[in-house]
């Protein structure tokens, strides 16, 4: 059984940083060979991928967040990172992570951006 945790989650000022873990206790096969993904929901708004990691290291990134957000990724340490800079009010949202096409996902960490 995978479980995904997410810490680092909170209130920050805009302009900001904070940044984001996801840990995978369960398989650490699993989490090596998956992309993993953070996505974020806003209240009233869909769930939307922010950024995502393969397996081998290639990013990608949405829009919004491109140049200010990273992702990265710990296989030794079965985690995932998000390193999010220059935050705005909009990127309030729960962010959450996912293993990629598994079904697994974790259960989301509040992010508000706020003076």
């Amino acid at each position: 059984q995978v479980q995904l945790v997410e810490s680092g989650g909170g209130l920050v000022q805009p302009g900001g940083s904070l940044r984001l873990s996801c840990s995978c206790a369960g398989s650490r096969i699993l989490f090596t060979f998956y992309n993993m993904g953070w996505y974020r929901q806003a209240p009233g708004k869909q769930r939307e991928l922010v950024a995502e990691i393969t397996s081998g290291g290639i990013t990608n990134y949405a829009d919004s967040v491109k140049g200010r957000f990273s992702i990265s990724r710990d296989n030794a340490m079965n985690t995932v990172y998000l390193q999010m800079n220059s935050l705005k009010p909009e990127d309030t949202a729960v962010y959450y992570c996912n293993m990629r096409g598994s079904g697994y996902w974790g259960q989301g960490t509040q992010v508000t951006v706020s003076s």
